[in-house]
């Protein structure tokens, strides 16, 4: 398959994005990925292929577009079905989209209500961040991934939003590997898949991409 078929809109630090490439990798597809200026000037593009939320990720197939990732990963599992991200059964597949749902409404909330607030409100954040993660650990149990005894859907859509804890981390002074061991030792078991180390970023460098933004914003 030639990259020029698939084409993903990207930017280097989005959990969102890291999705989509994450899911490619692991089906052995090979795409173009096409980083955007978001701050600079969003490209024609994306603003054509997005027109509702002019936001990444965007997944051209054959020129055709999707957009927001677990509608994209959605789709990538249905069009290459093999290795299959999803379980077999249609009630572990509901389970899976259940803590999908979950870790999207919740997970990248909390990182936001640390890093874009100062002190008193990150305290807060944080709080929830580790109450959410421990309720994680109590659907992960005593398995290696989410999907039992092999890397899946839900470990797919919540490993790329780790790469954002070394930042908030030290923002609000708190490990979330001390925290929550069970949730620490999985997020190391994911990071061995090449599929998922070669595209999450440097912690250090989303670090201080997270005070860049923080400036720019006005919170510093």
């Amino acid at each position: 398959m030639s990259k020029a078929e698939i084409v993903v809109l990207d930017f280097w630090a989005s959990p969102f994005c890291m999705r989509v490439k994450i899911a490619l990798n692991e089906k052995g597809v090979s795409y173009e990925a096409k980083e955007e200026d978001l701050f600079g000037g969003k490209s024609e593009l994306l603003l054509k292929s997005n027109p509702v939320y002019q936001k990444v990720p965007v997944f051209l197939h054959d020129e055709k577009p999707l957009s927001e990732s677990t509608v994209i990963v959605g789709y990538i599992d249905e069009t290459w079905p093999t290795p299959a991200l999803l379980p077999p059964s249609p009630y572990a597949r509901a389970q899976a989209r259940f803590w999908a749902d979950y870790v999207d409404k919740k997970v990248f909330d909390a990182l936001g209500k640390i890093w874009r607030n100062k002190a008193e409100a990150a305290e807060a954040g944080k709080i929830e961040l580790i109450e959410i993660v421990k309720v994680l650990e109590g659907a992960l149990g005593d398995a290696d991934f989410f999907g039992g005894e092999t890397f899946g859907y839900v470990d797919l859509i919540t490993i790329p939003l780790t790469s954002w804890f070394l930042a908030v981390e030290k923002l609000a002074n708190f490990s979330v590997e001390i925290e929550c061991p069970k949730f620490g030792a999985w997020i190391k078991r994911c990071l061995k898949r090449e599929s998922v180390s070669k595209i999450i970023p440097d912690p250090e460098k989303v670090y201080e991409f997270v005070v860049m933004a923080r400036k720019m914003y006005g919170i510093d």
